[in-house]
């Protein structure tokens, strides 16, 4: 009986034994894996993604898996509300005017449902399950078709690294990142579901953890908290409450973004498609050559020292590679994609910076339509300003990406030439259209609307006029300008209407208007889902003179932030691109760096 007893109590020291080892393991994990998940980072190479949970809304999960997910729908619907209701100004004149239901300390509740006709509701939000790929494959490097004359940079940071000869990779392993989100083909992201999809992204995604910590990164943590809890400040002459989603936060960031910001360019890469920004300086592709040039050329920002950036920028043009690469014909842009993934592992196998942080410190600025399928795989960690900002079918992530203005740019020499338009009283055409007939939303806008309704000047071509003069003065005297995509959601349109004083209407589904994370593109813009173009008048006209005046002077407001100078000033479009990434980089900071 005796033996019974200490064999069963032997027993239970042993369980309990085991019980405490087991939890101290478990601690272990939890503080050692960059997700703070042990059970799945001990019995799963998969994590499951956290979902969004909200009373009446939607779960979601969006990004880049690597395998088919599977769908699940709800309905969520869009509210209504008047167009006319308006509050008091603090001061006198039409720009004072504002809805009672703008915001500026958060993103209004619906999408553009405040734009159309009561009777115009939106209701599908789509959420997929999330695989996820943790791992990162090795690649072979070639290096001589980026930099024959390669010869090791004497920094710090890779001053004990052997020189790489051509052929020869020395990139390191690169470390598992965290998945990003997808959202499946076809479905419709409304602007509100856009509010909630980047909200969901902020909470939950973070970049990888580094794998050694910097004075960078407690830097970055340092002004994410400054940003998170500013003070309300609604004084500033030269910012218009109404046009930000939080006017308040957004002074604080660039703020910051003024004192702290240092990114470093990359020196390797030949021209022209690296450091080459004279070459796209005009037409509908600026906007990366204008950046490349300023990011260059900028003494506040630009550091030598890899070690002091916060930022990495990737200085190639996406216009330049398919010129000069593509082969006319082939059907195939293998080539492209190559050569800009034989560039990442160049940098990687002689900077330390990109290995740190897997590529998530790294940007790059493309407004070419295949730069977002082009940088997919090799630079999908990096934060991507892209004109092609298209979050159903192109692997934009809202939260990490940029949406980058596409500006079309007549005069590089003067590219405020032709700037601002007509008063209101003086735009007597309600909407207007020209373009050539790219892709199929633009063919069934002018099958509705081409020759028939006055008020409708909807066309496929203008007839030809010095310096495109008919074009630019539909554009100075209509009150409406339509945006509607071509072949992919971007269109220059959009920054055209608002360069003269026009009120865009975007027709493009999915697309995220440019600087999402900052402005209230509802104040100042109308969107109209594909679907919707036959009611296209009725959705104007219903929107009343009175909010059209609104809207067409928070137009003239917003303007500063779409022009380029030769030289940048504060609050200008250079500045403005640089502070999206800047924000997006702040607000994905691991805490646990």
């Amino acid at each position: 009986m005796g033996h019974e007893v200490q064999y069963i109590l032997e027993s239970k020291r042993l369980v309990w034994l085991v019980a405490v080892v087991f939890a101290v393991v478990i601690m272990f994990q939890y503080f050692e894996f960059p997700y703070g998940d042990a059970a799945s980072s001990i019995f799963s190479v998969h994590r499951a993604q956290p979902t969004l949970s909200r009373t009446n809304q939607t779960e979601t999960s969006y990004g880049i898996p690597k395998s088919s997910a599977n769908i699940t729908i709800f309905d969520v619907s869009n509210h209504t509300r008047p167009v006319d209701t308006l509050d008091k100004g603090n001061n006198v004149g039409i720009e004072n005017i504002i809805l009672s239901n703008d915001s500026t300390a958060s993103p209004p509740p619906s999408s553009s449902a405040s734009l159309t006709p009561p009777t115009t509701v939106n209701n599908t939000v789509v959420s997929p399950s999330v695989a996820l790929n943790n791992s990162t494959p090795k690649p072979e490097v070639n290096v001589t078709n980026l930099d024959p004359s390669f010869k090791k940079p004497a920094t710090s940071e890779n001053k004990n690294n052997p020189p790489i000869s051509a052929g020869e990779s020395s990139v390191k392993a690169l470390p598992p990142v965290k998945a990003v989100h997808e959202r499946p083909v076809g479905d419709i992201v409304t602007i509100s579901d856009m509010h909630e999809i980047l909200e969901h992204n902020r909470a939950l995604v973070r970049s990888m953890k580094p794998l050694w910590s910097s004075m960078v990164d407690q830097e970055l943590l340092a002004a994410k908290l400054q940003i998170e809890n500013a003070p309300v400040n609604n004084n500033d002459r030269a910012l218009y409450p109404p046009l930000y989603r939080n006017v308040s936060r957004f002074k604080r960031s660039y703020e910051l973004m003024e004192k702290t910001l240092k990114v470093y360019v990359y020196k390797e890469g030949e021209k022209p498609i690296f450091h080459q920004p004279q070459a796209v300086l005009s037409g509908i592709y600026a906007s990366e050559g204008w950046f490349m040039k300023h990011m260059k050329e900028s003494k506040h920002f630009v550091t030598n020292n890899p070690k002091l950036a916060h930022l990495f920028y990737i200085p190639f043009s996406s216009r330049m590679l398919e010129e000069k690469l593509y082969v006319t014909g082939s059907g195939s842009r293998d080539n492209l994609v190559q050569h800009l993934k034989d560039y990442i592992h160049l940098i990687a196998g002689r900077y330390d910076s990109w290995n740190r942080t897997g590529g998530s410190d790294h940007f790059l600025v493309a407004c070419h339509d295949w730069a977002t399928d082009e940088t997919r795989k090799s630079m999908d960690t990096c934060i991507r300003a892209l004109c092609n900002s298209d979050v159903g079918r192109e692997h934009f992530e809202l939260g990490k990406d940029v949406s980058l203005p596409e500006t079309y740019v007549r005069s590089p020499q003067n590219p405020l030439r032709e700037l601002g338009g007509k008063p209101p009283s003086q735009r007597s055409t309600l909407a207007f259209f020209a373009g050539q007939m790219h892709g199929d939303v633009r063919p069934i806008l002018l099958q509705h609307w081409e020759n028939k309704d006055p008020d409708m000047k909807i066309f496929s071509k203008l007839p030809k006029s010095k310096g495109n003069r008919n074009y630019i003065n539909y554009m100075k005297s209509s009150k409406y300008c339509i945006c509607a995509k071509g072949y992919e959601v971007n269109s220059p349109r959009v920054v055209e209407a608002i360069f003269h004083e026009c009120v865009p209407v975007i027709i493009s589904d999915n697309f995220v208007p440019p600087f999402f994370e900052i402005l209230n593109w509802e104040s100042f813009a109308v969107f109209v889902q594909e679907k919707d173009i036959p009611n296209l008048k009725n959705i104007l006209l219903a929107i009343s003179n009175r909010r059209y005046l609104v809207m067409q002077q928070r137009v003239r407001k917003v303007q500063q932030h779409f022009l380029w100078h030769v030289k940048p000033v504060k609050y200008d479009i250079f500045h403005m691109i640089l502070h999206s990434i800047w924000y997006n980089r702040v607000f994905r900071v691991d805490p646990a760096s």
